[in-house]
C-alpha cells in the first residue's frame, strides 16, 4: 500500500530538520587537516564567537558575533581591528658602521625578519631582510637608492613605496606599529556550513574545523 504524505506536512518537515540543523550549529570546532596548525572555533548559543590559530610563529585570534545566512556562516569580528602598519620615522644622524635600514617597535627593540627591496637609479634592485640592529648597504655599492618596500612576512604587514631623499643622510628609520595585529577581520569571508564542519576560506585556500563538542 502506497502512503502519500501530503506536500504541506513535507515543508512542515524539511523547516523542522533545517531549524534543527541551526539549533545544533553552536559548538566547538577544531581545525583538520594541518599537523603543524593547532585552531579553534566556538560558536556559542548566544550568537558569539571566538577563534584562535597557532601555526608556528603565526599566533590569530578573534571575537564578536555570528550570523546564519541559509547555508552558510557569517563572522563579525567586534570591535572592528586596526590593522599593523609601517610607519616612517625620522633619519638617524649618519655614523661610522651605520645601519642603511632600521626597523624598531614602538617600544625601541629592533625587529629582525622584515623583508624589504630597496630600488636604485641604476641596476636592479636589492632584495633582502632585516636583523635586531638593521642592514647595512654593501659597502662597495655606491649607487643612489631611490624607493623602499618593506613587508612583515608573518601577519603579511606591507608597506607603500617610499620615496628616498638622498638629500638627507642617515638611516633610514622605520617603526612596525603592531595596532591589532593578529586579530583577524572576518568581514567578508564566507564559512561554509556542512553537517558537522565548517570550512573557511581565505583567500585561495580554505581551512577546516570539525565539530568536537555540543552547545557552548
Amino acid at each position: 500500500m502506497r502512503i502519500f504524505v501530503p506536500t504541506l506536512a513535507l515543508a512542515l518537515l524539511a523547516a523542522s530538520t533545517q531549524a534543527r540543523a541551526a539549533d545544533h550549529l553552536p559548538g566547538r570546532y577544531r581545525l583538520q587537516g594541518d599537523h603543524d596548525a593547532a585552531g579553534e572555533l566556538l560558536l556559542r548559543a548566544d550568537g558569539r564567537f571566538e577563534y584562535s590559530l597557532a601555526y608556528g610563529a603565526l599566533d590569530e585570534h578573534a571575537e564578536g558575533h555570528w550570523i546564519r545566512r541559509d547555508k552558510v556562516v557569517a563572522l563579525v569580528t567586534e570591535p572592528k581591528p586596526v590593522p599593523p602598519e609601517f610607519q616612517l620615522a625620522p633619519r638617524s644622524p649618519p655614523a661610522a658602521d651605520s645601519a642603511t635600514l632600521h626597523v624598531i617597535w614602538p617600544n625601541g627593540q629592533g625587529v629582525a625578519g622584515v623583508d624589504f627591496r630597496i630600488g636604485f637609479e641604476t641596476g636592479d634592485p636589492i632584495v633582502a631582510y632585516t636583523q635586531e640592529d638593521g642592514w647595512r648597504l654593501p659597502p662597495d655599492d655606491h649607487r643612489v637608492a631611490r624607493w623602499i618596500e618593506l613587508v612583515e612576512p608573518i601577519y603579511g604587514v606591507v608597506s607603500p613605496r617610499y620615496p628616498i631623499d638622498n638629500a638627507t643622510s642617515g638611516t633610514l628609520n622605520f617603526v612596525l606599529v603592531p595596532n591589532d595585529m593578529g586579530t583577524v577581520d572576518f568581514s567578508g569571508m564566507v564559512i561554509d556550513v556542512l553537517p558537522g564542519e565548517l570550512i573557511i576560506h581565505r583567500g585561495t585556500g580554505l581551512m577546516r574545523f570539525v565539530r568536537t563538542v555540543g552547545h557552548e
